[in-house]
């Protein structure tokens, strides 16, 4: 039987964050997907390195890939070294494959890394968003809500 996924997602390190995406996107659904790395990536990555800034992921031929992640060459690296932008693939379970593909396609949302960490056992992982684009009006309103609730905030606490 398998077991059962916990709620909210065991982040012991965050390498890397996407905080422009909860600002260019509105997130449907998130999900956890291990990364597939070679030795050299992993060292850079528990050395606090990387950047997921502008990068997305995609599925080509039933798997998906992380594109445009920056991971930089590992300091104590040698001629083994890794590439820094070189595409890396996610695992995931087929059917998350699946919903993905029909999403992407049917839907218009596009697959956006929300961050990188470690989690409790020492594996990488990347949070990975099913998201769909925010046009410049729902920026506005979005940035109008957020201060809204904070200056309701303010007032009830001054009131009490």
């Amino acid at each position: 039987m398998a077991r059962p996924k916990p709620a909210t997602f065991d982040k012991q390190k965050v390498v890397a964050e996407n905080r422009k995406a909860r600002h260019n996107y509105f997130i449907e659904d998130k999900f956890e997907a291990g990364l597939a790395l070679q030795g050299t990536e992993v060292k850079a990555l528990r050395g606090g390195e990387g950047s997921i800034a502008e990068s997305y992921a995609e599925v080509r031929d039933g798997q998906v890939w992380l594109i445009n992640a920056t991971i930089p060459e590992f300091s104590h690296g040698n001629r083994h070294n890794h590439e820094t932008k070189r595409p890396r693939k996610l695992l995931l379970h087929a059917r998350e494959i699946a919903k993905f593909v029909g999403a992407v396609e049917r839907k218009g949302m596009t697959l956006v890394p929300l961050s990188i960490y470690f989690n409790g056992r020492g594996r990488a992982k990347v949070e990975l968003a099913l998201a769909k684009g925010k046009q410049a009006h729902d920026k506005r309103a979005t940035a109008k809500d957020r201060d809204w609730q904070r200056d309701k905030a303010r007032l009830m606490r001054e009131k009490g």
